[in-house]
């Protein structure tokens, strides 16, 4: 038997049939560590499983059987009873036998993994549900000493802060976060975007780091920063990460051009599919561009998001 340890589960059933030669149906394999893709690039970890031919596990089990010295038995003289003729047996408890053998089977192999790799707890014990994607709630959390602020003449609410008052308090709370990451980072400038609306911008040698590929990084920053400065301020965000927010925005308008044609020459039209940023990019745009217009957000069954643009009475 051979432990492998691999980027994906599939990854790992391939390179253990590669390993013995053999299809996958052929084994007998035990899931040590189920995969998991972390957040922000954190707490990720592969997948490893331990994997044996079902050859080799019986083998194995026949020389550990010990072997059992048979002895003459002592003849009995008994008496001939007649025989009485026994209904035909049901082939469902021939099911059962074969269905509790093979729970016998798999108890053995099980025993023969923790005597090899590590302890019961260790193989068997790994719980599929403490993924940290599971359940996670973007919404932030604030004790009573950061829902409010004191100055000389008390204690003030955060949400009766001015504009200008949030930007403070939120560039110095985000700066005294971010200071313990290991990204090396310029200092994170936090503006007025407009009276409802904050930018938070980053710039640095690893700012860039930070969106991630296809975006999946700033996604997530956009998430939390958003949560924990709309709950704690009612105020909008803007995060502009190493120019990312302004290529989407530019990409996506010159996307945008064919829509506007279709629209003004048909008066409806429909989007591609939009990910993450780009899909509310444009839908601002489009909602600027035809405030008389009926334009709304539509999720495929895939959980896929695009925009349609009509007239009010054709929704």
């Amino acid at each position: 038997m051979i432990k492998i340890e691999a980027q994906t589960l599939e990854t790992a059933y391939k390179d253990a049939a590669a390993k013995f030669d053999c299809s996958v149906t052929e084994l007998i394999i035990e899931v040590v560590q189920t995969p998991r893709s972390g957040i922000l690039g954190m707490f990720k970890r592969t997948a490893i499983i331990v994997a044996a031919r079902e050859t080799q596990v019986a083998e194995t089990a026949k020389e550990n059987t010990p072997i059992k010295i048979k002895e003459k038995p002592t003849r009995e003289i008994k008496k001939e009873e007649p025989k009485v003729s026994k209904p035909p047996r049901n082939k469902k408890p021939l099911k059962r036998q074969e269905k509790q053998a093979k729970v016998e089977k798999k108890e053995e192999f099980q025993t023969i993994l923790n005597d090899t790799i590590g302890p019961v707890s260790f193989v068997s014990d790994q719980d599929d549900d403490d993924d940290l994607g599971s359940g996670l709630d973007y919404t932030a959390d604030y004790d009573d000493e950061f829902d409010e602020t004191q100055d000389e003449g008390g204690v003030t609410s955060s949400a009766n802060l001015s504009i200008d008052g949030i930007v403070k308090e939120v560039e110095a709370e985000i700066n005294a976060l971010f200071k313990f990451t290991c990204f090396s980072i310029d200092k994170i400038e936090v503006s007025k975007y407009d009276d409802q609306t904050l930018l938070v911008e980053f710039k640095g040698d690893d700012a860039a780091l930070l969106i991630g590929k296809e975006g999946y990084r700033y996604k997530a920053l956009s998430y939390m920063i958003f949560n924990w400065i709309n709950t704690k301020y009612d105020v909008q965000l803007r995060l502009e990460i190493a120019e990312f927010l302004k290529n989407q925005e530019e990409s996506v308008g010159r996307y945008l051009q064919n829509v506007y044609e279709n629209i003004d020459r048909d008066g409806r039209a429909q989007t591609k599919i939009l990910d993450g940023v780009l899909v509310q990019i444009a839908l601002k745009e489009l909602r600027e561009k035809y405030p008389q217009k009926y334009v709304v957000i539509r999720t495929t069954k895939d959980g896929l998001k695009y925009i349609i643009v009509n007239d009010y009475h054709n929704n």
